[in-house]
């Protein structure tokens, strides 16, 4: 299960959070500080999970955003790690060439699109079409 997911630029401002599991709002303010030092300061030859109190962080960077999900300890790694990549793709094509600044000014839509790919911590949807035909269908009525 996917305990949350975070979206943080270099400099640990965090762009996009959800949790998926209760966090008091003083505890998501000290999850979000101790997985950015996690995550920033590792060097980019190791891999791309990392244990994190009784679970394990999956991140990965792409330009100036870091992309992490903490999930269960005996979660597929790897599994995540696409789930990440396919989860930027999506946002690629919907933005078309995505930067930090799409996910500030349209986070309404980068949550939608997130809810559509990943309800109450479980991967819902993997099919990057599908999700892509749903968001169309949903710009279509505004």
């Amino acid at each position: 299960m996917i305990r949350f997911i975070l979206l943080q630029n270099r400099q640990g401002k965090t762009r996009l959070a959800k949790y998926y599991v209760p966090f008091e709002e003083s505890e998501k303010h000290k999850v979000e500080y101790e997985v950015h030092r996690l995550v920033v300061n590792r060097d980019p030859k190791f891999t791309n999970f990392v244990e994190f109190r009784t679970h394990k962080v999956i991140y990965r960077r792409y330009a100036g955003l870091f992309f992490s999900m903490c999930v269960d300890i005996t979660d597929n790694e790897l599994a995540y790690l696409e789930c990440i990549h396919l989860f930027v793709e999506i946002l690629d094509h919907f933005f078309s060439n995505v930067c930090e600044l799409d996910l500030v000014f349209n986070f309404h839509k980068v949550y939608l699109i997130l809810d559509e790919f990943i309800l109450a911590g479980e991967l819902q949807e993997t099919s990057k079409k599908a999700i892509i035909e749903r968001m169309g269908e949903l710009e279509k009525q505004e």
